[in-house]
């Protein structure tokens, strides 16, 4: 059990964040042992084809597994509520040289040839490790990033709704089952953490996770310059959930019954031929009303190698949301 004391200037600054870098780093022990997170498996059995062109070698010597610590600089806490990638990736390139080699010395077991020339020389190294998480979020994480930063983003709302009912006390006692909050101390159940710490008025960056597993992810120690708690959002298992039901009835006496049920299939990103086999269209006719979506801002394309797929937009996921579930919707006139 890891107890870090929390002071009045420690309590006055929890604030949430979004992170694409942390999913992406987090997201590779799903690709290395997919057995070992059967929600996420829907997505393995998608991203993993789409990997065989990417060099990510230096990430994966990174991320072993088991995972006992990511280093802190491979993915440092946000500076904002809401970063892109690129942004993430920037702050990650510039890591001073000290402490690229602090948290190299502060991993177990030998050093492997690659962590080895990132040691030998971080700017060079962290340059690489920037490129190849870049190549792999292009291809594991992008396509999906719409519907992950919806959920993260409820998340995120459900605390801060929680927060302002119960307090800052009825947030963390339930942000959690591994944390808890008591007379003044944060309670981290860890499982190879323990002892005691402090966050002197440094605060506390909350940050919710599709990746993070089953336990939270902390760097609470002195020496972080912003301590931050990472910890699995809900409902992560129906993410990658593609539903049985109809497209809504309401959605589609607006944009179509075609278009209304190619953005329900979009659910999870696709190509256009597969959105063809599940429709029983014409690829001809499947990129026709795709261009169309893809025009009003109801779609995006990203080209992965030979892959180009097609996902929902942020507002295409509002709209749906917005039109209610099908059954609700009414029927057809």
């Amino acid at each position: 059990m890891l107890s870090v004391a929390l002071g009045v200037r420690d309590l006055a600054n929890i604030r949430f964040a979004l992170s694409p870098l942390w999913e992406a780093v987090a997201s590779v022990r799903v690709v290395k042992n997919p057995d070992w997170f059967p929600a996420h498996q829907p997505w393995h059995r998608q991203v993993r084809p789409r990997l065989s062109t990417v060099d990510w070698r230096l990430l994966a010597d990174l991320v072993p597994v088991p995972t006992v610590v990511i280093p802190a600089f491979v993915c440092a806490p946000p500076l904002t509520a809401q970063p892109t990638l690129e942004l993430e990736l920037a702050a990650l390139a510039a890591t001073p040289p000290e402490a690229v080699r602090a948290a190299l010395d502060g991993l177990p077991g030998p050093r492997p040839p690659r962590l080895a020339a990132l040691y030998a020389d971080p700017p060079a190294g962290l340059a690489r490790l920037a490129e190849e998480i870049g190549a792999y979020a292009d291809a594991a994480i992008a396509p999906y990033w719409p519907r992950m930063r919806t959920l993260l983003e409820r998340e995120v709302l459900v605390g801060a709704g929680r927060m302002a009912a119960d307090g800052v006390q009825g947030l963390l006692n339930r942000i959690d089952p591994y944390v808890s909050w008591d007379d003044g101390t944060l309670h981290v159940d860890h499982l190879t953490r323990a002892g005691a710490a402090a966050l002197d008025g440094r605060g506390l960056l909350l940050v919710p996770s599709v990746f993070a597993g089953s336990r939270v992810w902390s760097n609470l120690s002195e020496r972080a310059p912003q301590p931050v708690l990472r910890y699995p959002a809900r409902a992560v298992g129906a993410l990658w959930e593609r539903s049985a039901a109809p497209a809504s009835e309401a959605l589609a006496r607006v944009l179509g019954r075609t278009r209304a049920t190619l953005l329900h299939e979009l659910a999870v990103p696709a190509a256009t031929t597969e959105l063809a086999r599940r429709c029983g269209l014409a690829a001809g006719t499947v990129s026709h009303h795709l261009t169309a979506l893809r025009d009003a801002g109801l779609v995006g394309t990203h080209r992965v190698g030979r892959f180009l797929l097609y996902a929902r937009t942020s507002s295409a996921e509002a709209l749906i949301a917005g039109a209610g579930p099908p059954e609700a919707a009414g029927g057809a006139e």
